[in-house]
C-alpha cells in the first residue's frame, strides 16, 4: 500500500468537519419522530446514552485500524531483517539497521524483481533512510499511516466464518440504506406533488387509497409508487459501473444538509416564540414512554453510525495527535444537535411526520413567496442529497455482495451475467420491493439501524478490538504501547456493550412480536 502524499492529507479541523457530516445524515430525519414516541425526558436520556455507546466502539475501531497497521509494519521489518542485520537498542527502544538498504545499486538492478520487492517494502513502511543506516523505532509500530478498511481488518483478524457474518452483516445494513433512501425520495416527492397533503389535518394515518389530486383517478399510493419505481429507474442503472462521488457533489450535499438542518431548528423555534395559532393550546409532548423506546434505540444507532466509514475520514488527517479529542468532540457536539433538533420538534409540532422534513411541506396558504420557496426546499431535501448517495451505496452494497458470494481473487473469471448483470440486480431489486409495499421510513430505519446497525456498530467493533489485541500481544509483545488504544481497556468494557446490545435486540424483539 503505498504512502500517501502530502496533497492527500488534510488538517485536523477538515476531518472533524468530515466525522461531522458522515454521523449527521438520513437518520437524523427520523430521529424527531421516534423522539417524540419516547418522551423528551426518556427520548434525552437515551440520546446520551446510545451517543455514549456508540463513541465507545469508534475508539475500539480506531484501535484496531492501529493494531491493523501494527501487523503490516511488523512483517515488513521482518522482510527487511531476512536480508540484513539488524541491532536492537533497548535503552532507545531502536533497531539500527548495519548496511545501507540500497548498497551497490545500479541501473540493472531494476531487472532484479526482489530486490525492488524489498525496496518497496521500505517505502511502504516509511521507514527513514540515512545515508548509512535505517533507524526504525519499534513505537512506530502503531500508526494510523495506511488505510486499512473494515474488510481487510476482518479479513486480517477473523476467521473464516466470522468474515462471513462479517459481510453479511454489512450487506444487509447496506441494503436497508438503500430501502431507506428510495421511501425517503419516493414519499418526498409525492408530498409535494399531491396537492391533498396540503390540508391541515393530513396525517401519517392515510392509509393511501385518498386521491392525490382532487380531479384524478391516482391515489397516493400509486404516485408513491410511481415516484420510487422512476427514482430506481433513473439512478439504479449506476449500480452496472463504477461512479465515484467527486469532491465538489461532497461539498454541495453539505451545504444543502446544513442549511436544511438549520432552517428546520430555525422554524421550529420561531414557531415556538410566536406560535401560528394564538388560540391554540400549548403543545405538551410526552415525557416518557418505555413503549417508544424500541423505536428511538434503532433509529439512534443508526443515526450515530460512521464505522464503517472511519478508515478513510481518519487516515488522511495529517496530525493525529489530536484524534481522541476531536472524535470526543464531534459526539459532544452531534448529541446536542440531535437533542436540539428533537426537542425542538416535539414542543412545535403536535403530530411529528416519520420523516421531518415533511412537517415542512408547502402550503397552499402560503403568499410569501421567500417562504413558500424554503418549504419547498425543505420538502425535496431528502431527494437533494439522498440521490448523490445512493449510487455510491448500491455500487458498495454489489461490490460486497460480490466478495461474500464470489472468490475476489479469480472474479474476472466468472461469467458476464454473473459479474456485470446479476449482483448489480441483486443490489437494487430487494429495496425496491420492500419500498414497493411500504412507505414507513421510520420503521425502516428502526429495523435496519438495531439489527444490521448492531452489528456494524456494536457486534463487529467488539470482535475486532479483542482479536487485534490478542494478535498484537503475540506477534509484537505487549511492551509496546499503542498511542491509538482506546481509553476503554481491559474486557469489562466489550463485554458491557456486548450487554448493552444484547439488552437492546431483545427489547427491540419482543415489540415487533407483540
Amino acid at each position: 500500500m503505498p504512502p500517501r502524499t502530502a496533497h492527500e492529507e488534510y488538517p485536523t479541523w477538515v476531518g472533524f468537519v468530515f466525522v461531522f457530516n458522515l454521523i449527521v445524515g438520513t437518520g437524523a430525519l427520523a430521529l424527531p419522530s421516534a423522539f417524540s414516541h419516547a418522551g423528551w425526558i426518556l427520548g434525552s436520556l437515551a440520546i446520551v446514552v446510545l451517543a455514549f455507546m456508540s463513541y465507545v466502539t469508534v475508539t475500539f475501531v480506531i484501535e484496531t485500524m492501529a493494531c491493523a497497521n501494527a501487523v503490516h509494519n511488523w512483517k515488513r521489518l521482518q522482510f527487511i531483517k531476512r536480508d540484513r542485520v539488524i541491532e536492537y537498542d533497548e535503552d532507545s527502544n531502536v533497531e539500527t539497521l548495519i548496511e545501507p538498504p540500497v548498497s551497490g545499486y545500479s541501473e540493472s538492478d531494476n531487472e532484479n524483481a526482489g530486490t525492488d520487492e524489498r525496496e518497496q517494502l521500505i517505502a511502504d513502511a516509511s521507514i527513514e533512510q540515512m545515508p548509512l543506516n535505517i533507524m526504525y523505532c519499534r513505537k512506530t509500530y502503531y500508526t494510523l499511516s495506511s488505510k486499512i478498511e473494515l474488510g481487510e481488518m476482518a479479513n486480517m483478524f477473523f476467521g473464516s466464518t466470522q468474515r462471513f457474518l462479517f459481510y453479511f452483516c454489512l450487506a444487509v445494513y447496506l441494503y436497508g440504506d438503500l430501502s431507506i433512501y428510495s421511501a425517503a425520495v419516493a414519499k418526498s416527492l409525492r408530498d409535494v406533488a399531491c396537492a391533498h397533503n396540503h390540508r391541515a389535518n393530513a396525517t401519517d394515518d392515510d392509509d393511501g387509497t385518498d386521491r392525490c389530486w382532487q380531479d384524478g383517478v391516482l391515489t397516493r399510493l400509486d404516485v408513491y409508487r410511481l415516484c420510487l419505481v422512476g427514482f430506481v429507474t433513473v439512478l439504479g442503472p449506476f449500480t452496472f459501473f463504477n461512479v465515484q462521488k467527486t469532491k465538489y457533489l461532497q461539498l454541495l450535499t453539505v451545504l444543502f444538509r446544513w442549511l436544511a438542518f438549520s432552517v428546520m431548528i430555525s422554524i421550529a423555534v420561531h414557531r415556538l416564540l410566536a406560535p401560528v395559532d394564538s388560540t391554540a393550546l400549548p403543545i405538551t409532548p410526552k415525557r416518557a414512554d418505555i413503549s417508544g423506546m424500541p423505536f428511538l434505540i434503532g433509529t439512534c444507532i443508526y443515526s450515530f453510525m460512521c464505522h464503517h466509514s472511519l478508515p478513510s475520514l481518519l487516515t488522511p488527517i495529517a496530525n493525529k495527535g489530536r484524534l481522541k479529542s476531536l472524535i470526543s468532540l464531534d459526539y459532544v457536539l452531534i448529541g446536542a444537535f440531535y437533542l436540539a433538533l428533537a426537542l425542538t420538534g416535539v414542543f412545535a409540532f403536535a403530530d411529528i411526520k416519520d420523516l421531518y422534513t415533511l412537517n415542512f411541506v408547502p402550503s397552499v396558504n402560503q403568499t410569501n413567496g421567500l417562504l413558500q420557496a424554503v418549504e419547498y426546499f425543505l420538502a425535496l431535501f431528502p431527494v437533494f442529497t439522498l440521490s448523490a448517495s445512493f449510487p455510491i451505496v448500491a455500487i458498495t452494497l454489489r461490490n460486497n455482495l460480490q466478495t461474500l458470494f464470489l472468490d475476489p481473487a479469480q472474479l474476472e473469471t466468472y461469467n458476464f451475467f454473473l459479474r456485470r448483470v446479476f449482483f448489480p440486480l441483486l443490489a437494487i431489486l430487494p429495496p425496491l420491493i420492500v419500498c414497493y409495499f411500504t412507505e414507513s421510513v421510520s420503521n425502516l430505519v428502526g429495523f435496519t439501524g438495531c439489527y444490521a446497525g448492531t452489528g456494524i456498530q456494536y457486534l463487529i467493533p467488539i470482535a475486532l478490538v479483542l482479536s487485534a489485541r490478542r494478535t498484537c500481544d503475540n506477534m509484537i509483545g505487549s511492551g509496546i504501547v499503542n498511542e491509538f488504544r482506546s481509553p476503554f481497556k481491559g474486557t469489562l468494557w466489550p463485554m458491557l456493550v456486548f450487554g448493552w446490545t444484547i439488552a437492546c435486540l431483545v427489547l427491540v424483539t419482543i415489540d415487533l412480536i407483540i
